[in-house]
Protein backbone atom coordinates (compact mmCIF):
# COMPACT_ATOMS: atom_id res chain seq x y z
CA UNK A 1 0.00 0.00 0.00
CA UNK A 2 1.17 3.51 -0.80
CA UNK A 3 0.40 6.34 1.61
CA UNK A 4 0.76 9.81 0.12
CA UNK A 5 2.30 12.75 1.95
CA UNK A 6 -1.05 14.40 2.68
CA UNK A 7 -2.35 11.30 4.46
CA UNK A 8 0.85 10.79 6.43
CA UNK A 9 1.13 14.46 7.44
CA UNK A 10 -2.49 14.46 8.64
CA UNK A 11 -1.82 11.35 10.73
CA UNK A 12 1.39 12.87 12.10
CA UNK A 13 -0.43 16.06 13.06
CA UNK A 14 -3.17 14.22 14.96
CA UNK A 15 -0.64 11.99 16.69
CA UNK A 16 1.25 15.10 17.79
CA UNK A 17 -1.95 16.77 19.02
CA UNK A 18 -2.79 13.67 21.08
CA UNK A 19 0.71 13.60 22.59
CA UNK A 20 0.46 17.32 23.35
CA UNK A 21 -2.73 16.66 25.32
CA UNK A 22 -0.98 13.85 27.20
CA UNK A 23 2.00 16.09 27.96
CA UNK A 24 -0.30 18.78 29.34
CA UNK A 25 -2.09 16.22 31.52
CA UNK A 26 1.11 14.79 32.98
CA UNK A 27 2.82 18.16 33.57
CA UNK A 28 3.55 19.00 37.23
CA UNK A 29 0.85 20.90 39.12
CA UNK A 30 0.85 22.98 42.31
CA UNK A 31 -0.09 20.84 45.32
CA UNK A 32 -0.68 17.97 42.92
CA UNK A 33 -4.14 19.34 42.08
CA UNK A 34 -5.03 18.62 38.46
CA UNK A 35 -7.45 21.08 36.90
CA UNK A 36 -6.02 20.92 33.37
CA UNK A 37 -8.39 20.18 30.50
CA UNK A 38 -7.54 19.78 26.83
CA UNK A 39 -9.32 19.43 23.53
CA UNK A 40 -8.49 19.52 19.84
CA UNK A 41 -10.50 21.41 17.24
CA UNK A 42 -10.44 20.70 13.52
CA UNK A 43 -12.43 21.58 10.41
CA UNK A 44 -15.77 23.27 11.15
CA UNK A 45 -15.11 23.73 14.87
CA UNK A 46 -11.68 25.21 14.17
CA UNK A 47 -13.21 27.65 11.69
CA UNK A 48 -15.98 28.59 14.17
CA UNK A 49 -13.20 29.36 16.63
CA UNK A 50 -11.42 31.53 14.04
CA UNK A 51 -14.65 33.48 13.47
CA UNK A 52 -15.04 33.91 17.23
CA UNK A 53 -11.45 35.19 17.48
CA UNK A 54 -12.24 37.96 14.99
CA UNK A 55 -15.54 38.79 16.73
CA UNK A 56 -13.79 38.90 20.11
CA UNK A 57 -11.14 41.29 18.83
CA UNK A 58 -13.77 43.65 17.46
CA UNK A 59 -15.87 43.44 20.65
CA UNK A 60 -12.88 44.17 22.89
CA UNK A 61 -10.89 46.66 20.81
CA UNK A 62 -13.13 47.96 18.02
CA UNK A 63 -12.80 47.36 14.29
CA UNK A 64 -9.77 49.65 13.90
CA UNK A 65 -7.70 48.11 16.72
CA UNK A 66 -8.42 44.39 16.31
CA UNK A 67 -5.80 43.67 13.62
CA UNK A 68 -3.81 41.23 15.73
CA UNK A 69 -6.98 39.22 16.45
CA UNK A 70 -7.67 39.05 12.69
CA UNK A 71 -4.08 37.94 12.09
CA UNK A 72 -4.44 35.19 14.71
CA UNK A 73 -7.81 34.14 13.28
CA UNK A 74 -6.21 33.83 9.84
CA UNK A 75 -3.45 31.68 11.35
CA UNK A 76 -6.08 29.43 12.93
CA UNK A 77 -7.89 29.11 9.58
CA UNK A 78 -4.59 28.22 7.91
CA UNK A 79 -3.76 25.56 10.50
CA UNK A 80 -4.91 21.95 10.37
CA UNK A 81 -5.86 21.76 14.06
CA UNK A 82 -5.91 23.76 17.28
CA UNK A 83 -5.00 22.29 20.64
CA UNK A 84 -6.75 24.06 23.50
CA UNK A 85 -5.30 23.73 26.98
CA UNK A 86 -7.13 25.21 29.91
CA UNK A 87 -7.38 25.18 33.66
CA UNK A 88 -10.62 25.10 35.61
CA UNK A 89 -10.88 27.94 38.09
CA UNK A 90 -10.09 26.86 41.65
CA UNK A 91 -8.00 27.96 44.60
CA UNK A 92 -5.07 26.01 46.02
CA UNK A 93 -5.09 27.23 49.63
CA UNK A 94 -1.32 27.45 49.81
CA UNK A 95 -0.47 29.28 53.05
CA UNK A 96 1.39 32.57 52.64
CA UNK A 97 1.44 32.29 48.82
CA UNK A 98 -0.02 35.70 47.88
CA UNK A 99 1.25 35.42 44.28
CA UNK A 100 -2.22 36.54 43.13
CA UNK A 101 -1.79 39.85 44.93
CA UNK A 102 -4.31 39.06 47.65
CA UNK A 103 -3.60 38.23 51.28
CA UNK A 104 -4.81 34.65 50.91
CA UNK A 105 -7.01 32.38 48.78
CA UNK A 106 -10.21 33.42 50.56
CA UNK A 107 -9.56 37.07 49.70
CA UNK A 108 -8.70 36.17 46.10
CA UNK A 109 -11.87 34.12 45.71
CA UNK A 110 -14.05 36.78 47.37
CA UNK A 111 -12.74 39.36 44.90
CA UNK A 112 -13.26 37.02 41.94
CA UNK A 113 -9.51 36.83 41.37
CA UNK A 114 -7.59 34.07 39.66
CA UNK A 115 -5.18 31.84 41.56
CA UNK A 116 -1.65 32.53 40.38
CA UNK A 117 -0.71 28.88 40.98
CA UNK A 118 -3.38 27.97 38.43
CA UNK A 119 -1.72 30.19 35.82
CA UNK A 120 1.65 28.63 36.63
CA UNK A 121 0.07 25.20 36.07
CA UNK A 122 -1.33 26.39 32.73
CA UNK A 123 2.05 27.72 31.67
CA UNK A 124 3.82 24.48 32.54
CA UNK A 125 1.15 22.39 30.78
CA UNK A 126 1.32 24.52 27.63
CA UNK A 127 5.13 24.50 27.68
CA UNK A 128 5.13 20.71 27.97
CA UNK A 129 2.71 20.49 25.04
CA UNK A 130 4.63 22.77 22.69
CA UNK A 131 7.81 20.90 23.54
CA UNK A 132 6.12 17.81 22.04
CA UNK A 133 5.13 19.77 18.92
CA UNK A 134 8.64 21.15 18.52
CA UNK A 135 10.17 17.71 18.97
CA UNK A 136 7.82 16.41 16.25
CA UNK A 137 8.71 19.34 13.94
CA UNK A 138 5.09 20.51 13.83
CA UNK A 139 4.81 24.28 13.47
CA UNK A 140 2.86 25.89 16.29
CA UNK A 141 2.32 29.09 18.18
CA UNK A 142 0.87 29.73 21.63
CA UNK A 143 -1.95 32.25 21.29
CA UNK A 144 -3.69 34.06 24.12
CA UNK A 145 -6.28 35.46 21.69
CA UNK A 146 -7.33 31.92 20.74
CA UNK A 147 -7.89 31.06 24.39
CA UNK A 148 -9.81 34.28 25.00
CA UNK A 149 -12.15 33.47 22.10
CA UNK A 150 -12.50 29.81 23.14
CA UNK A 151 -13.70 30.91 26.57
CA UNK A 152 -16.46 32.91 24.85
CA UNK A 153 -17.76 29.99 22.79
CA UNK A 154 -21.10 28.59 23.91
CA UNK A 155 -20.07 24.92 23.81
CA UNK A 156 -16.92 25.35 25.92
CA UNK A 157 -16.86 24.66 29.64
CA UNK A 158 -17.35 27.71 31.88
CA UNK A 159 -14.80 29.09 34.37
CA UNK A 160 -11.84 27.88 32.35
CA UNK A 161 -8.79 29.94 31.39
CA UNK A 162 -7.63 28.75 27.96
CA UNK A 163 -4.59 29.12 25.74
CA UNK A 164 -4.70 27.95 22.14
CA UNK A 165 -2.00 26.32 20.04
CA UNK A 166 -2.71 26.12 16.31
CA UNK A 167 -0.74 23.38 14.53
CA UNK A 168 0.46 23.31 10.96
CA UNK A 169 2.43 21.00 8.74
CA UNK A 170 3.30 22.75 5.49
CA UNK A 171 6.27 23.64 3.35
CA UNK A 172 6.64 26.97 5.17
CA UNK A 173 5.81 27.90 8.75
CA UNK A 174 2.52 29.85 8.56
CA UNK A 175 3.24 31.49 11.92
CA UNK A 176 6.59 32.96 10.86
CA UNK A 177 5.80 35.96 8.61
CA UNK A 178 3.33 37.66 10.91
CA UNK A 179 2.80 41.41 10.71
Amino acid sequence: MIYNSTEMEKEALFNTAARMCAAARTAPKAKGVDSVITCVLTKTDKNRLADRIEETGIELFGEENAAWYKRDADNVRGSQAVVLIGVKKNYRSIPQCSLCGFEDCRACEAAGGVCAQLMVDLGIAVSSAVHVAARDNVDNRIMWSVGKAAARMEDMEEDVSWLGIPLSISGKNIFFDRR
